[in-house]
């Protein structure tokens, strides 16, 4: 499988970009933005299955005869279009969750139906054409390497919306979405850093992508605010999701003497190798406290269904439009995972107030000086990278060991 779940081409205009951060804790509900094309989802704990969906501004008479045609007899299909299984316990279960959660919500006038390890390529577009044949309305895709054959599709079938995860393409049926789980990589840092004795981290990697790599930078300052010489050794899988292949490198992670392990992949294989050789570990994508509690410290998740109840909700209000959506943790998209038992107290009142930070915009990890892993200047004093400028990254930090070209 390619490097392409998602962002790998980071070219987009600025202009169009709408970064959606209502200030809220993560267990309030605010009211939704007027502005249909920059709408948050309500925020809500990552265990959610009935987010508030509903648009703050009245749908008018021809959008509410338009939502009253679809019924349980006549439900409204919503397709997603998965790179991995939905059992994965990563990146694809947070997805599944968040259309279980959606479809739910609607008391049976909405209809899901997905595909899982479909690979990114020619089979893509074969995909679309089945789910379009299947009736869907509105079709999510969850990996960046499905963008060509997305972008085709949308040409293809104007009456179909579609909805593209962690790209960069947008046309009148067309929107992209993602959000910014960098800074709760920060966050995961901060506890990773704290936990180690000796100042080595390890973090297994999927693939040399800005995505990747901008995780990376995120997770390692953080780790060394709360441990300021702890250095972060980087070894690369070239896959999402291959547990074979991650436990190999996290087990070389261990053997070079590192005592935390982090990660960014789609299984909690790391966790396992963790737990294995009595080491504390941060998970990617979901809360994968189950497979390794005793090594779990936390982790960013993503919490999906709230985004897919607000997109579907005005699909079937006939008030959708196209949007590059980038939440965070400020509106809820960007969830921490609960704290492991070995976090404490102390540091969990630091990450609480950092996050907090965050939240309320005083704080963001990517605000320079900023040093990269050369010496050289990565981002100067007083400088916030735009969200054009991280999709773009391709340097590392200083304090990474490892290189960023994988």
């Amino acid at each position: 499988m390619s490097g392409a779940r998602h962002s790998v081409r980071f070219t987009f205009v600025v202009g169009l970009v709408t970064v959606a951060l209502a200030a809220c804790s993560s267990t309030s509900t605010p009211s939704p933005s007027a502005a249909p094309a920059s709408v948050a989802p309500a925020a809500s704990t990552a265990a959610s299955t009935a987010p508030s969906a509903a648009p703050s501004a009245a749908p008018s008479a021809a959008a509410s005869t338009a939502s009253s045609q679809w019924t349980t007899s006549n439900p409204y299909k919503a397709a997603f279009i998965y790179v991995g299984a939905a059992s994965d316990a990563g990146w694809t279960h947070a997805h599944d969750v968040g259309r279980l959660a959606m479809e739910s919500s609607f008391g049976g006038r909405v209809q899901t139906m997905f595909k899982e390890n479909v690979p990114e390529g020619p089979q893509t577009s074969q995909v679309i054409t089945q789910l379009v044949n299947q009736g869907a309305n509105i079709i999510f895709a969850t990996s960046f390497g499905y963008q060509d054959a997305m972008v085709a599709a949308a040409k293809k079938y104007p009456n179909v919306l579609f909805e593209q995860a962690t790209g960069t393409e947008l046309s009148t049926n067309l929107s992209e979405y993602y959000g910014a789980g960098e800074d709760g990589d920060y966050l995961s840092g901060m506890a990773a850093g704290a936990a180690s004795k000796t100042g080595k981290i390890g973090f297994v990697a999927p693939f040399a992508i800005p995505e990747v790599i901008r995780e990376i930078d995120a997770f390692t300052m953080g780790a060394r605010l709360t441990n300021p010489s702890a250095t972060v050794k980087v070894v690369w899988t070239n896959t999402w999701f291959a547990p074979a292949t991650e436990r190999s490198a996290a087990e070389s992670l261990v053997a070079a003497g590192v005592d935390v392990l982090g990660d960014g992949q789609d299984s909690p294989t790391t966790g396992q190798v963790a737990a294995a050789a009595g080491l504390k570990w941060t998970g990617y994508d979901s809360d994968q406290t189950s497979f390794a509690p005793d090594a779990w410290l936390t982790a960013t998740t993503y919490n999906w269904g709230p985004y897919y109840t607000q997109e579907v909700t005005a699909a079937m209000n006939g008030t959708w439009k196209s949007q590059f959506y980038y939440g965070g943790l400020a509106d809820g998209f960007v969830v921490m995972a609960p704290f492991g038992k070995s976090v404490d107290a102390a540091t969990q009142a630091a990450i609480t107030a950092k996050e907090a930070a965050i939240k309320a915009g005083t704080f963001n990890p990517f605000t320079g000086p900023i040093t990269k892993q050369d010496g050289s200047v990565g981002v100067p004093a007083g400088t916030t990278l735009t969200v054009a400028d991280k999709y773009a990254i391709s340097w590392f930090v200083q304090g990474v060991i490892g290189s960023a070209k994988g």
